[in-house]
């Protein structure tokens, strides 16, 4: 099935390159590449053009991303964080597309075929880490393309964004062995605790038979796992079931 997969992207790609290449699209360039170098800090124009076509960007997949029904279809912790695996591939794309428009579209090809390679041959435990990795790698092509001042806004951008983002990280708590008989008076003991600690909740799940109730929700700035599962411990015996964390 993926052979299949393959060919058909490559068929359906086939027509595209063949126009590329009859307007010389994909034509090597007959020398080394021309680089702006550190002169490039004083193109106030590109920087100006390239800043606002990263946040255009942001803003647009955060509209996706952030849609008011997101929340009501999020099962598991990492569909919890998918807002921001949209945003920093969103993000990606436009320093690509802005690296393109530059250098050129062989530039595009180097960079697809690095995506490619980190796609398939790296291993990482999870999408943030992925678009991470694809964030630093295309940071590193730019810095040796001599376009330091696009690694350096590329950098900014992501290093804000990253802490936006994991300033409140996802977080699911799964807590077993509770009354089946007092299932409603447990999940409102636990919710309390959590809305306490300035926590918020993103989706709520019961499970009567099994006497389980699971909390997906998002850690406050300041907040600390240890302070909440210690105080989580304390909700009153009578309503107390077994504690199980997952954090993204």
């Amino acid at each position: 099935m993926k052979t299949l997969g393959l060919f058909l992207s490559l068929l359906l790609l086939a027509p595209g390159v063949a126009f590329a290449q009859t307007q010389g699209l994909f034509d090597a360039p007959s020398g080394p590449l021309s680089a702006v170098g550190w002169a490039g800090f004083r193109d106030m124009h590109f920087m100006a053009e390239s800043i606002g076509a990263l946040l255009l960007a942001i803003a647009l997949a955060a509209v996706i991303a952030f849609h008011p029904t997101t929340p009501r279809t999020v099962d598991q912790l990492h569909e919890a964080d998918m807002p921001k695996v949209y945003i920093m591939y969103a993000f990606v794309g436009a320093v690509i597309g802005v690296t393109v428009r530059e250098f050129g579209m062989v530039i595009g090809v180097v960079v697809f075929g690095i995506g490619g390679l980190i796609r398939f041959r790296t291993t990482t435990d999870s999408a943030r880490d992925t678009g991470r990795l694809i964030i630093v790698t295309l940071t590193g092509l730019i810095a040796g393309l001599g376009l330091p001042h696009l690694a350096v806004i590329t950098t900014a951008f992501a290093f804000l964004l990253i802490f936006l983002f994991d300033s409140n990280p996802a977080c699911r708590v799964k807590i077993d062995q509770l009354p089946p008989d007092r299932l409603v008076e447990s999940a409102h003991a636990y919710r309390s605790v959590l809305h306490g600690h300035g926590c918020k909740i993103i989706t709520e799940h019961k499970t009567a038979l099994k006497g389980r109730i699971e909390f997906v929700f998002r850690l406050p700035r300041r907040g600390t796992r240890d302070v909440l599962h210690a105080a989580l411990c304390e909700v009153p015996l009578e309503t107390r079931g077994d504690i199980d964390w997952e954090i993204e």
